[in-house]
């Protein structure tokens, strides 16, 4: 069974940091793409980065270019999305999704994803 577990959403000022996790089981891990998004209240989800399990390449949105960062540890199963420089904008519930994809095309569509998570909220404060 394919799951995706977020965790280490919470609440920050404006200007710090968070590490969200997205700890990935029940599928070859190198075979897909795992990406970030998220959804404020009222909005339609939205993509924020994307890797490749199996070269690392990665690719961002614009709102958070320069300020976020995504990770993996292929060992753990695990992607991270760092967060710096948060704004109160940043706030949402935050997702991450697996695409079956050998081949990396970068991609923040929602109906190209396989499997999500349950998400975690992140709030900024200002």
């Amino acid at each position: 069974e394919v799951q995706l577990v977020e965790s280490g959403g919470g609440l920050v000022q404006a200007g710090g940091s968070l590490r969200l996790s997205c700890a990935a089981s029940g599928f070859t891990f190198d075979d897909y793409v795992i990406s970030w998004f998220r959804q404020a209240p009222g909005k339609e989800r939205e993509g924020v980065s994307c890797t490749s399990m199996s070269d690392g390449s990665t690719y961002y949105a614009d709102s958070v270019k320069g300020r976020f960062t995504i990770t993996s540890d292929n060992a753990k199963n695990t992607v991270y999305l760092q967060m710096n420089s948060l704004k109160p904008e940043d706030t949402a519930v935050y997702y991450c999704a697996a695409e079956y994809q050998l081949v990396f095309k970068p991609s923040l569509e929602v109906s190209e994803y396989d499997y999500w998570g349950q998400g975690t909220q992140v709030t900024v404060s200002s």
